[in-house]
């Protein structure tokens, strides 16, 4: 017979042999949309946000995992370089004007999710010294200081710019390795789009390409030479961050770091520039060339965005830039008979700190078709800048 004292007792000590280890520990994370379209984005979290789940677990065995319990790909950055992580990143899905939840849990046993669709930067010798960086959308490339030294002694394999290049993909996965291996048996290997993945027809030169910068005075652009120093902060999967540095550049004594970085999914990258000056300047100007004045380029001060739609070989080409408009102070498309020196420019008020993003997309990748479609994907750009999704950790 079963007494109520007996089941008292049995009862404690079932509760007492329970091994709290096993407990997961768990908080949500809450991503709000506050915009009427779907998003797919890499959002970070401060780790000054989950000092309360990390004071009782290590990083290491965290896991995130969607509404559906799927564990979803991370990745940590040390943004300063001081060993410590600064930032969590994981990719939300959510819906126009909608919240996603996901879990956060301490579960070293579950492994952590991979994938071979990733972003990556590195600096490549190989090539003389350009920076190279890619994502499953778009790749870019700038030049360094062997390159700039080699172009100077008139070695036509070199480029002295300070422009930004882009490589059109039409494969999710990485190229950058894969196409510069090839280059060392054949130095047209990435310029011919034979194997499906894209290619690089892009002329840069003197030009400022997609996103490269200088100063505008007197119907002229004072531009940099090629950077003299990098130095990668974060590979991928999920954000790939670098950093650039120049020597001091203009008539104004410009000295100038970069960073620069991309998301995985997104079409553009954001450029920072960070600015000390012997002379105070009058603006800060962005640009993106107008090959042989061909093209439509359109302006929009109001909203802050910036195209140029042209023809390459057989199929179009959108490049554009995205700046928060209260600090543009006007734009031009600017044309010229001289080589290089055709550019689309917006012209920025100076600052000590210039943030833009600069991207593109091509016919060929199938996330456009038409000069509509690449000016809509620049007017959700433009949104999603101003309307960053809330992140709310509970």
């Amino acid at each position: 017979m079963v007494t109520a004292k007996s089941y008292l007792t049995g009862l404690m000590c079932a509760i007492g042999c329970i091994n709290f280890d096993f407990v997961i520990a768990q908080k949500t994370i809450q991503v709000s949309n506050t915009l009427s379209f779907p998003r797919k984005e890499v959002v970070a979290v401060p780790v000054s946000r989950l000092k309360p789940f990390l004071k009782k677990n290590k990083g290491s065995d965290l896991r995130i995992k969607d509404s559906d319990n799927n564990p979803v790909l991370i990745q940590w950055i040390d943004n300063n370089g001081d060993g410590n992580n600064d930032e969590l990143l994981f990719q939300a899905k959510i819906e126009g004007n909608q919240k996603a939840v996901y879990t956060v849990s301490a579960e070293p046993g579950i492994p952590f999710p991979e994938s071979e669709i990733s972003t990556y930067s590195r600096l490549v010798p190989e090539r003389v010294d350009d920076y190279a960086w890619e994502n499953d959308k778009i790749a870019f490339r700038m030049y360094g200081p062997k390159g700039q030294q080699e172009a100077l002694q008139g070695i036509k394999s070199s480029t002295l710019s300070s422009g930004v290049d882009i490589w059109l993909k039409r494969t999710k996965f990485p190229v950058i390795n894969k196409w510069y291996k090839g280059y060392l048996t054949d130095p047209l290997y990435y310029h011919k789009d034979t194997r499906g993945e894209g290619y690089d027809p892009y002329h840069v030169g003197n030009s400022r390409g997609t996103g490269g910068i200088g100063i505008w005075v007197n119907e002229k652009l004072q531009v940099s030479q090629n950077f003299v120093s990098s130095r990668m902060i974060a590979e991928g999967p999920l954000r790939t961050v670098f950093e650039l540095t120049y020597e001091p550049w203009s008539e104004f004594g410009v000295r100038e770091t970069k960073i620069i970085s991309l998301n995985l999914g997104s079409n553009f990258s954001r450029f920072e520039s960070h600015f000390t000056v012997k002379k105070t300047v009058p603006n800060y100007t962005i640009g993106i060339t107008l090959h042989k004045n061909g093209g439509g380029a359109k302006l929009n001060d109001k909203a802050g965005y910036y195209l140029h739609w042209e023809k390459i070989d057989d199929a179009f080409v959108g490049e554009g830039i995205v700046v928060d408009p209260s600090i543009v102070e006007k734009s031009i498309a600017f044309r010229s008979d001289i080589p290089d020196e055709s550019n689309l420019y917006v012209i920025t008020k100076p600052q000590n700190k210039l943030v833009y993003y600069a991207g593109f997309a091509w016919q060929k990748s199938g996330d456009i078709q038409t000069q509509q479609d690449w000016e809509k994907m620049l007017i959700k750009q433009s949104q999603i800048i101003k309307n960053p999704l809330i992140i709310n950790v509970k």
